[in-house]
């Protein structure tokens, strides 16, 4: 019997009881992947064996539970995946996606890594860069076409132009009005009035003002004898000066789905493409990745995309410290998606996913290793009697 074999199970217990108190240690550290250890022999021709040793430390990649936070920028995957994080010019990947927004807009993690995407309007796919919500408002956006979809009703009496004239101010002079809201390339508000006149059998006369100013373009609607819509003419554009610096207007009238029917003048949807300035208010985080400002406008716009990374072999991932991996030659190179695609599982807001520990089953391991501490121990012990023993000899 040798010492070497003893204190080679110490050393090996010692590494096994430093890996289940890393565990332990983590129980609660948001995103936490536990780590095993493998033991191997050492044997040498025809000896009896030389101990043991470490063979591996293998990390377990199983996702844990999820915790509900109801914080917008906590972030967690369920299923595949890792958030992609650029830090001191490297890349890393993490499943713990507790995030903070900087005062520049960047969505940092605790260590001030900064969370990777892609900008709005990049191709998935391209090189993913750090996410930036930007600080500037959203502009206005200037109406240029009104999705209208109604029906007319077929009873309504043809009226002659050449002997009743269009008035706006003169209900006669056409059948029915309806009006939206609008708005120039600055931003002002203003309402259009709609007008719809039967001119003859399966025909309608089209006007739009703004404000009271009549637009000079006349628009026609036809239907067929079953009521449907069969074209229009002259609806791509109705023309105005808005003045005070706005740039003149042009709005285009989509009547799709307008209907001609003996039944009462019905409004089914009526919708513009324009709004006022708006300043950021919130910021959510969807599903797919979409990172989503919601504005004083009431309006929503697609900042970013969160890229998500997938590895062959995860368990070759390299531990890089804060809860982070960097990827290796055994991992294999990063594949890079989005949410909710391919192999991706899905980005949940307002949750975290605690660490993957068992606590139960680690103390179990942290009773093992000690009770094989103490056995290496006890056999340094007898192979120290026997020893004496042998030095007492007469």
């Amino acid at each position: 019997m040798s010492f070497s074999q003893s204190l080679s199970g110490l050393r090996a217990a010692a590494e096994n009881l430093s890996v289940v108190g890393n565990n332990i240690a983590n129980a609660q550290t948001v995103g936490f992947k536990s780590s095993g250890i493998q033991f191997s022999d050492v044997y040498a021709d025809s000896q009896g064996g030389l101990g043991t040793r470490v063979a591996a430390i293998v990390q377990n990649f199983n996702e844990g539970n999820l915790e509900t936070t109801n914080r917008s920028l906590d972030l967690a995957i369920t299923g595949n995946g890792f958030f992609r994080f650029s830090q001191n010019n490297e890349v890393v990947y993490s499943r713990n996606g507790q995030l903070t927004m900087t005062n520049d807009g960047y969505l940092t993690n605790a260590a001030g890594a900064r969370l990777t995407g892609y900008a709005a309007g990049a191709a998935v796919g391209s090189q993913p860069g750090d996410l930036r919500v930007p600080s500037g408002g959203l502009q206005a956006n200037q109406t240029t076409e009104i999705a209208a979809s109604l029906n007319v009703d077929a009873r309504a009496e043809n009226i002659d132009r050449g002997v009743l004239p269009f008035n706006a101010t003169d209900p006669d002079s056409y059948h029915y009005a309806n009006t939206v809201s609008v708005y120039d390339s600055l931003g002002n508000r203003s309402n259009a009035q709609m007008y719809f006149t039967k001119i003859d059998n399966n025909q309608w006369e089209v006007r739009l003002a703004r404000d009271g100013e009549l637009a000079p373009e006349v628009g026609t609607v036809n239907f067929n004898t079953n009521g449907v819509l069969n074209n229009t003419v002259g609806l791509d554009g109705f023309t105005f000066n808005p003045g005070g610096g706005a740039q003149p207007m042009s709005v285009a009238m989509d009547i799709d789905g307008t209907t001609q029917f003996a039944n009462e003048f019905e409004l089914n949807n009526l919708l513009q493409d324009g709004y006022t300035s708006g300043t950021l208010v919130r910021v959510a985080i969807e599903e797919d990745g979409s990172i989503v400002g919601t504005y004083t406008n009431e309006q929503s716009q697609v900042l970013g995309t969160v890229a998500l990374a997938s590895f062959r072999n995860m368990e070759g991932l390299r531990p890089a410290g804060d809860n982070s991996w960097a990827e290796t030659a055994d991992s294999g190179p990063a594949i890079l998606g989005i949410a909710g695609e391919a192999q991706f599982g899905n980005v949940v807001s307002g949750v975290v996913e605690q660490s993957n520990v068992d606590l139960t089953q680690e103390l179990v391991a942290l009773i093992m290793a000690q009770r094989n501490y103490q056995a290496n121990a006890q056999s340094i012990k007898t192979q120290d009697e026997v020893l004496q023993a042998t030095v007492n000899l007469r």
